[in-house]
């Protein structure tokens, strides 16, 4: 018997894009490279503002017609409108396709293969297993056999934030969520959408907030709403995302939690007392210098 799970994401919607500019249009807005992505590869992606912060976040795959990206499904609209504003005379189309492709997870096992669906493994960590783009027309004969927060378990533990969840679009900046870190940021590709910004953050490593793992030391912790402050003594170091059982996540300042993991004192969030950890994933380490 399979041990994949398979869950179905109705809080996932699908925007495509597609004609023959797809590729360089879309290189030139988003923080990712979509040019070299082949079939059954995907990637995370940002749209920024100006100043750098993140809109929407997403996963972008090859589609039959150019490409389909995975993002929050309240966003489709607003996320194929700002689009649509840097089309300009681009030989794009850009088409909201959430009411005729449905988003199923598959994890802890090998996908199924489901005729007519557009798979891809998660970009971000392969542990959260894959993602499957199908026509509702077939969706309602796919024994879900999990939901999506035993899915969200999987993301948790992997340190793998998510906007809605673990931060708020227009708050951070790429750096902040561990895009770059996720693969979801090329520096290298040349202008988008923010990338002056981004950039600069980079080679001058001025990133000081990061999102990591926070670990309650109770066994059986009563986590506090996300957005609660993360405290040692009187210095706030951060904000609580998303949890499952003893693991959160918790957006915090790297040089104020390293102080504080050092000072030995206790670190809370809402009456949780917890300690710090570095996602797997991550190639930041704790700052040497101490918080100003």
């Amino acid at each position: 018997m399979s041990d994949t799970r398979i869950a179905r994401r109705t809080d996932r919607g699908v925007v495509a894009v597609g004609g023959e500019e797809a590729a360089s249009f879309l290189n030139g807005v988003i923080t990712s490279t979509v040019k070299t992505l082949e079939a059954g590869e995907a990637r995370l992606g940002a749209l920024l503002t100006p100043q750098g912060k993140v809109l929407f976040d997403f996963l972008i795959t090859p589609g039959p017609d150019g490409y389909l990206i995975e993002i929050d499904r309240a966003k489709t609209a607003d996320f194929a409108k700002r689009l649509g504003l840097y089309r300009l005379r681009a030989k794009v189309t850009i088409a909201d396709v959430s009411a005729d492709v449905a988003v199923f997870l598959a994890f802890g096992g090998a996908a199924p293969e489901i005729a007519g669906a557009t798979a891809f493994v998660d970009p971000r960590v392969a542990a959260l297993g894959t993602h499957l783009l199908v026509p509702t027309a077939i969706a309602d004969a796919i024994a879900a056999n999990a939901s999506p927060s035993d899915w969200h378990a999987l993301r948790i533990a992997a340190g793998v934030p998510e906007s809605g969840l673990d931060f708020a679009l227009g708050d951070v900046f790429p750096h902040d969520v561990d895009m770059d870190d996720l693969a979801g940021v090329d520096f290298k590709k040349g202008c988008f959408v923010g990338q002056e910004v981004v950039s600069r953050m980079k080679h001058r490593g001025t990133a000081r907030r990061r999102t990591i793992l926070a670990h309650a030391r109770e066994a059986r912790p009563a986590w506090p709403d996300v957005g609660t402050e993360i405290t040692c003594g009187d210095k706030v170091l951060g904000t609580l995302g998303s949890s499952h059982e003893g693991t959160a996540l918790a957006l915090v300042r790297l040089d104020r939690a390293k102080e504080a993991l050092d000072s030995g004192d206790a670190i809370e969030a809402g009456g949780v007392t917890v300690t710090l950890e570095l996602p797997a994933f991550a190639t930041f380490d704790w700052p040497k210098e101490t918080a100003e």
